[in-house]
């Protein structure tokens, strides 16, 4: 079966077809790291990730760019709100965006490239626009010329969006320099106190529009599959990202694809609105992997309406099938390996990653697995499990693989604290050997207070935790 996405810019639902035979090309605009991620930022997260998976189970090579903006207007401002370094205050929240990403399972990408490592690529990339007749300097700044761009033979600025040049508003408050209300910066010259980065029109920093041009042509080609990002990028920054691609002669995006919001009581989740919903705070009702089935469970085109009936819900479903792997375990008396997906499964994931279909496929399943359970069927049981095994695993959501991570994760936790116990209990025998009785017991007593009870054997002391 060929999978079919929706692709924003046609409107229409259209068969995937690679550029490449084989290999699929995606860039997602990621994090502009600028306070702790909600999860109306993760959602996109998990939406591309499971985008990937199904590619990677159809048998592609998928090449996977996920940028971060690490300059940007909120970024300096929340930094001098708190008196901190720019790059401080953005790495410091780039590393909650990445812990959120990995506590979900969301896969790395193929590479994740940062703004200001690009300031070269976007130079180039001015200069070819300026040569081309689409952007110009002015006062240390550099501008697409969208009037010029407009008029030119080929132009198809606003099909991405839908809007009409008239009624667009671009967000730069700062019109200082522009040849029309309509332009937007690629360059915005230095001002005193911001970082800066020199080029031939002037030191100064970058635009939010030309990065991702820049990174992702640089990365991915002139030409490439996939474009992801929020419903909220749509415009201005994908439409000016498509028209300043276009104008230098790049064919950019083959398809674009947009995941809507989380929303809380029908308003998109934003620090401004006051709705935000840490990850973190979450994970203080649900699991890790319960929280990703939850923002993967609805489509990812669709509104996400947050609440936390609708979020207990989801992990009672996800348990239904955790507990069901499990019973086929103890039943069959041995692990279960992922076998394949129904064409059900299938079917719904080539429908424009179909996630509430194919949940609905594993569902049914893990009820048929139950019954044959019930029935004695323990061979029947474990093939099904094999086959939810494999859906699940499609989704990221497989119920074993997270078992096994946390067992994992267990494992090396027990062995760097055995590494610390032990040092501290040979401190305690030389003590002892050396009479030294008052260092022996406030050893005794710290790994006590800590909830490690400590045993003398003739083979030397042994540890264990309080209750373990």
């Amino acid at each position: 079966m060929t999978l079919r996405i929706y692709d924003t810019a046609t409107r229409s639902l259209r068969d995937f077809i690679p550029l490449k035979e084989g290999h699929a090309s995606i860039y997602l605009c990621g994090a502009t790291p600028q306070a702790q991620p909600h999860i109306g930022h993760v959602r996109s997260g998990v939406a591309f990730d499971i985008l990937r998976r199904w590619l990677l189970a159809k048998g592609y090579d998928v090449a996977f760019v996920r940028n971060v903006t690490d300059i940007d207007d909120k970024i300096l401002n929340k930094a001098a709100e708190a008196g901190r370094p720019w790059w401080e205050w953005v790495s410091t929240y780039e590393r909650e965006f990445t812990s959120a990403y990995n506590i979900l399972g969301v896969m790395p990408p193929s590479v994740e490239p940062r703004a200001t490592g690009h300031v070269t690529q976007m130079v180039d990339y001015m200069q070819r626009l300026i040569d081309a007749g689409f952007a110009y300097a002015s006062e240390g700044s550099v501008y697409f010329d969208v009037n010029a761009w407009v008029n030119a033979q080929g132009s198809d600025y606003g099909s991405l969006s839908g809007n009409r040049v008239e009624e667009m508003e671009q967000g730069e408050p700062d019109n200082r320099g522009k040849r029309g209300p309509h332009d937007f910066a690629l360059w915005k010259a230095a001002k005193p106190g911001e970082p800066s980065w020199p080029t031939p029109w002037g030191d100064g920093r970058p635009g939010w529009h030309l990065e991702c041009s820049a990174m992702a042509t640089w990365y991915l080609g002139g030409s490439f599959d996939i474009h992801g990002g929020g419903l909220d990028l749509q415009f201005p920054h994908h439409e000016n990202e498509q028209a300043q691609s276009h104008a230098v002669g790049d064919g950019f995006a083959n398809y674009w694809m947009h995941n809507h919001w989380v929303t809380m009581a029908g308003e998109k989740m934003s620090k401004s609105l006051g709705n935000v919903l840490s990850v973190p705070h979450i994970l203080t009702m649900v699991r890790p992997v319960e929280l990703r089935y939850y923002l993967g469970s609805a489509h990812y085109r669709s509104v996400l309406e947050y609440s936390e009936e609708s979020l207990k819900e989801a992990a009672t479903g996800y348990r239904r099938i955790e507990d069901f792997l499990n019973r086929v375990i103890k039943a069959a008396g041995q692990d279960i390996e992922p076998s394949t997906w129904s064409e059900e499964f299938a079917a719904a994931m080539d429908d424009d990653l179909g996630v509430p279909k194919a949940l609905a496929t594993i569902h049914s399943a893990v009820r048929a697995g139950n019954s044959a359970i019930a029935a004695g069927n323990t061979e029947e049981a474990a093939n099904i499990a094999a086959q939810v095994r494999a859906m699940t695993g499609v989704l990221g959501v497989d119920p074993l693989t997270w078992q096994d991570s946390l067992n994992t994760n267990a494992d090396a936790h027990t062995h760097a604290l055995d590494v610390l116990v032990q040092a501290e209990l040979a401190r305690r025998t030389q003590a002892r050997a050396d009479k030294d009785w008052a260092v022996a017991d406030e050893i005794r007593d710290r790994l006590i207070e800590a909830g490690i009870e400590v045993t003398d054997t003739p083979d030397g002391p042994q540890w264990s935790l309080k209750n373990a």
